[in-house]
């Protein structure tokens, strides 16, 4: 699941599992739980079976078994007909399930957001809509639960007992077999001897029978379970699949589909060569983009919103199917990106800065708390080190920061890395021109060439180049001058 990027994908790109945490965990889990019953419910009743069938052949001869498997034979097709929607609810109960609980996730992370809107009736409907589709559903089925039940205790427990009775007086009510002809204390010895072990037979049979609903559910869970499987393996074999995209389409007399284009692993370099810009959903961005940027070239993207500014570093993080053309480009341990909103980790004071990295990762690296304390000296966050145990402080980090600090902790995360590209996105709108000025320089001095997105105008001196998308489907891709600079200044 944590395979390359195959988590973003299966949310963000493939749109078969709305829910994939609710598979993850409780169907899974179920799933697990009712195969490891499968002994008790299945293999003791089926060897007992065996047993007793074998035993009453050898004495009664095969009529009286054959009496108890043909109703096994009866019942099992009956039930199993009757139990068809069982599987089909099963797998509509864990969907609702998992609807109900994204809708409280999303309501806990985004809490603050809805009290600054005063949307609380607005998420009170739409939570009680989700549950109420959830409870009718798990009504119907409980229903359905009774129902079949009732068959259930009818047909394998008191109809099955019936039958083995009556199967067991055949031989003796038989005027050609040779319990009828046998002395009347041994007959009864015989009847006894032989009923009660049809009596075992029998509630074998029905425990057998009983199985057939926990088989049924149990194929509800397993359809669920297997549908994950198969949507991993597509996307770890780079398929994807949404309701909004066919699987290819024609963009100027050429046929595309994802995964066409040619990705090239070279250091120092990043270049677009007729490659085209294309959402998931099949929404084209750029037709062709073709430009090439060497290592010490700064480039700042800039353009209105929509125009394809955050999709080109998708494409470029791989995060994105490339659609056609060759894109060449550092490993991706060399190219490094950072958001809007910075990602704060759970841990320690420095996990925010050596993120993904953990300490034993860092000191293998030979890194050391001297080295990325200076990092937080260069975005004037030193003061942290003074709070609790200083490195080893731990912390919510996402609401303890402000945004501001959580932009600097993310460019000190980037000085640690030190990779060949970086993407900026927007990422030091809360800091200051002065000490944004002097990140910016320090990434010249250290050699990391950075791709940025922002529209403050003091950040054109810090960069060699421009790319402007207009989000019409043209680009322009130039180097600043004096004439630009003093355009964007």
């Amino acid at each position: 699941m944590f395979r390359g990027y195959t988590y973003y994908k299966i949310n963000n790109l493939d749109n078969r599992i709305s829910n994939p945490d609710q598979l993850l965990t409780a169907d899974v889990d179920k799933f697990c739980d009712m195969f490891t019953d499968l002994y008790s419910n299945i293999c003791k009743p089926f060897l007992d079976i065996v047993i007793y069938v074998y035993q009453l052949t050898r004495t009664l001869g095969f009529e009286t078994p054959s009496v108890m498997l043909g109703y096994l034979m009866l019942s099992g097709t009956v039930l199993t007909y009757l139990r068809r929607p069982t599987g089909k609810m099963t797998v509509i109960e864990q969907k609702l399930e998992g609807e109900y609980r994204y809708i409280n996730s999303r309501l806990i992370t985004n809490s603050e957001e809805i009290a600054f809107y005063n949307g609380n009736n607005r998420e009170k409907l739409n939570l009680l809509a989700s549950f109420n589709k959830l409870t009718n559903h798990l009504r119907k089925f409980l229903e359905f639960k009774v129902y079949i039940g009732f068959f259930d205790n009818i047909i394998g427990k008191y109809i099955a007992t019936v039958v083995g009775f009556y199967a067991v007086s055949i031989p003796f009510m038989s005027s050609k077999s040779f319990l009828a002809n046998t002395i009347q204390k041994e007959r009864f010895r015989n009847y006894y001897t032989m009923g009660r072990m049809l009596v075992k037979l029998a509630e074998a049979i029905g425990r057998l029978v009983l199985a057939g609903r926990d088989m049924t559910r149990l194929a509800g869970f397993t359809a669920r379970v297997t549908e994950i499987m198969s949507v991993l393996n597509d996307l770890n074999n780079g398929k994807y699949v949404r309701t909004m995209l066919t699987d290819s389409f024609t963009l100027k007399e050429k046929k595309l589909s994802p995964n066409s284009g040619r990705i090239i692993t070279k250091d120092n370099v990043i270049k677009f060569d007729k490659v085209p810009l294309i959402t998931p959903n099949g929404d084209i961005l750029v037709e062709e983009l073709s430009f090439e940027v060497v290592s010490g070239k700064n480039v700042l993207v800039c353009g209105p919103n929509g125009c394809g500014k955050s999709s080109l570093f998708r494409v470029l993080g791989e995060l994105w199917p490339l659609f056609g053309g060759t894109l060449t480009k550092p490993p991706k341990g060399k190219l490094f990106y950072i958001p809007q909103k910075p990602y704060m980790t759970l841990g320690t004071l420095r996990d925010q800065v050596t993120y993904p990295h953990t300490k034993e990762e860092m000191q293998r690296r030979k890194k050391s708390d001297i080295d990325i304390a200076q990092h937080l000296e260069r975005v004037q966050l030193s003061y942290l080190l003074q709070r609790d145990q200083g490195w080893d402080t731990v912390a919510d980090w996402m609401d303890v920061l402000s945004g501001g600090e959580k932009q600097r902790i993310a460019m000190a995360r980037l000085f640690y890395h030190q990779p060949q590209f970086a993407i900026l996105d927007e990422c030091t709108s809360a800091v200051s021109v002065d000490v944004e000025g002097s990140m910016y320089q320090y990434c010249r001095d250290v050699g990391i060439t950075l791709f940025t997105v922002s529209h403050r105008k003091s950040l054109w001196k810090h960069h060699d180049f421009y790319l402007q998308m207009d989000g019409r489907g043209y680009f322009e891709f130039n180097k600043i001058d004096s004439d630009t600079e003093e355009f964007g200044s």
